[in-house]
């Protein structure tokens, strides 16, 4: 990955941030395609390259939001605003975040490399290959597809349980393995708004 600075990031979450808060305001919800840059907030070159990240949401320390982009489709600052309000009131595992709620919530913006897939023989080869800590994981079989962010090692350290979870994440079995399942690794950049 290439590196991003400390204040490349405070933008980010910037973004982020105000992309949430303007879903509160009333004269954003009466023109909802209004994607004007905040002028108090810059707009640098680099903001309109193909970019992909997740946006995660805490509340004192514990998840409340976290949708994100797994492929560059669109700018970086779409793909940051588009992320960070779905995060915050489309993730179909939380309510949608209120304006009391706003305040007390930290932002953090993840940007990932490309993934790449990763070879493997069979599901203990696949667990050797996995660096933990470091990889982001891309699981796929069918129609069933889920990703942990490189942040997840941090509650399953170890490679059986963290690719248990995300088969059940994905809608398998914690056990389930097939010769047709692909798995692809990516990196990420991320960055958290001072507290």
């Amino acid at each position: 990955m290439t590196g991003h600075s400390t204040e490349q990031g405070r933008l980010l979450t910037a973004l982020a941030r105000q992309a949430i808060a303007r879903e509160f305001d009333e004269a954003k919800k009466q023109f909802p395609h209004t994607q004007l840059p905040n002028p108090q907030l810059p707009h640098p070159d680099w903001l309109d390259q193909p970019g992909a990240v997740f946006v995660t949401l805490t509340q004192n320390g514990q998840l409340r939001g976290c949708i994100g982009s797994l492929e560059a489709n669109r700018s970086l600052f779409d793909d940051v605003q588009s992320n960070a309000r779905a995060a915050a009131f489309k993730d179909p595992r939380f309510p949608p975040l209120t304006q009391n709620e706003l305040a007390g919530i930290q932002v953090e913006v993840s940007l990932l490399s490309p993934a790449t897939p990763i070879q493997f023989t069979d599901e203990a080869d696949a667990l050797a290959q996995l660096r933990p800590g470091i990889d982001g994981l891309i699981l796929e079989h069918g129609w069933h597809r889920a990703t942990f962010l490189p942040q997840v090692w941090e509650q399953l350290p170890e490679a059986r349980d963290f690719i248990s979870h995300l088969k059940r994440k994905a809608g398998l079995a914690a056990d389930f393995w097939a010769d047709d399942l692909h798995l692809s690794r990516y990196q990420v950049e991320k960055f958290k708004e001072a507290t």
